[in-house]
């Protein structure tokens, strides 16, 4: 135990390491303005015995930042960039029900990767090499370095005990105990900004309000550092391929692909009792007649959107994946089926196609699609097209195969020549997204973006 001067003196030496640290990143990383300043800096070393960060507080125990210096100069600076780009890239943030080891190797994995990507001597220490050969020996398929991919590889492998825990001691750099933490239970162990809530109100992390507006507030900054970059990153000439990558996926705009069928379904009005509403001259003329006993008389229908005529077209050309395409079909359907979407007589055509019509399955009843989904096989695995799918539509509409067709959703994930003409029923490329590169769609199109864990 230190004796009170003595700790005052490494608090404050400890102090001016992590600030000069910070005045380093930003004098050669101006993009990074906003970020670095954004934490409340303080000791805490009852808490954490390296450093910790929930995007609001930047914890340290102070022998921890004069150590590292002591043993590498870059080590202050690289640990703090390491902290800040887990608060850029949100990786706090984040769904309560994954697996917590697993999810703290993934994004320990892709702050060091992107660290590394911008080749700053600065920030090099005696683990950089480490780190990247042991990427290395993944065989190039570790190259997406987002966290969300680092994960789903992680889950999906199931590599030996021993490789993760090489993994988590060549990338872990702070302590990530406070991610999962609730403000009330920040409170209990004194951390800064923190207190217990009143009257019994909930101060759950995940619901919290303050939770959600630091989330805003950090994907703000990673917005603005998108737009720094453009004027600083690319002028400096040094890598940011992985630091662009993450700025993305935390950037891009997520979407609700539940929110998309129901309003891209066809509004028809079907006749239904409607619970809802009911007559008011009957609801008063009962309270007149019998002394406070409402009559009510519901009204006969209500506006349902449900989809009468509708075409899937799935891209089966040889890099979609099997698995992929009947999780896409299987989602559709669940939605269409618990929103009311179905007629009791549906005219629906689930169309496979690579670089020409491999299948068309005509859907008239809950039944048939049930037995499609259950005997569904794929067909093709040649090139991309997405002309053929519409010449054969349109030769479908011709023939009056569809009374009012009024949508066409092609599930894909790459690139493909599109039709010349707008086509006269509304049409949505659904893309899975891997590699941040997604095609343009034609200006009468519709292009929604989905990852693999949202579908």
């Amino acid at each position: 135990m230190l004796d009170e001067v003595t700790q005052e003196k490494v608090e404050k030496i400890a102090l001016e390491i992590i600030n000069m640290s910070r005045n380093k990143l930003l004098v050669n990383l101006r993009f990074l303005d906003m970020a670095l300043s954004r934490f409340d800096i303080s000791s805490k070393p009852d808490f954490t015995t390296c450093t910790s960060t929930d995007g609001r507080v930047y914890l340290h125990d102070p022998k921890h930042i004069l150590t590292s210096y002591r043993v590498e100069e870059n080590l202050p600076v690289r640990g703090f960039l390491h902290s800040v780009f887990h608060c850029v890239f949100k990786h706090m943030f984040i769904n309560p029900a994954v697996d917590r080891d697993l999810w703290n190797i993934a994004c320990d994995v892709a702050v060091e990767s992107a660290i590394n990507d911008l080749q700053l001597p600065y920030l090099n220490t005696l683990r950089t090499d480490r780190q990247k050969q042991f990427l290395e020996g993944f065989g190039g398929e570790l190259t997406m370095l987002s966290a969300e991919k680092v994960y789903r590889f992680l889950v999906d492998k199931k590599l030996p005990e021993k490789t993760v825990k090489t993994l988590d001691m060549l990338f872990k750099f702070d302590d990530h105990l406070i991610w999962y933490m609730t403000d009330e239970q920040k409170a209990e162990h004194g951390i800064p900004g923190y207190r217990y809530s009143i009257g019994g109100e909930d101060d759950n992390t995940w619901q919290s309000e303050r939770y959600y507006e630091l989330s805003e507030d950090w994907g703000g900054i990673a917005e603005r550092m998108q737009i720094d970059m453009e004027a600083f990153g690319n002028r400096q000439g040094y890598g940011a391929g992985l630091l662009t990558q993450n700025l993305r996926e935390v950037t891009r705009e997520r979407y609700d692909y539940t929110g998309f069928l129901k309003k891209f379904a066809v509004r028809g009005e079907v006749m239904k009792i409607n619970p809802d509403e009911f007559d008011y001259n009957f609801y008063t003329y009962g309270l007149e007649l019998y002394d406070n006993m409402p009559l009510i008389e519901p009204l006969e229908y209500k506006d349902v959107k449900r989809i009468r005529e509708f075409v899937i077209a799935i891209d089966t050309s040889g890099s979609v994946s099997g698995e992929l395409v009947q999780t896409f079909v299987q989602k559709t359907y669940n939605i269409l089926k618990s929103t009311e979407s179905f007629f009791t007589k549906i005219n629906l055509h689930i169309i496979q196609c690579d670089a020409a019509i491999q299948e068309d399955v005509k859907i008239t009843t809950q039944a048939e699609f049930d037995g499609y989904l259950k005997n569904m096989q794929l067909h093709g695995f040649g090139g991309t097209d997405f002309r053929p799918v519409f010449s054969y539509v349109n030769s479908l509409v011709e023939i009056k195969e569809f009374d009012n067709l009024k949508g066409l959703i092609y599930f894909t994930d790459g690139y493909g020549d599109f039709p010349a003409k707008m086509p006269p029923y509304d049409t949505a490329f659904v893309f899975v997204d891997e590699g941040y590169n997604v095609p343009e769609v034609p200006a009468w199109a519709i292009k929604l973006v989905l990852r693999r864990d949202e579908i």
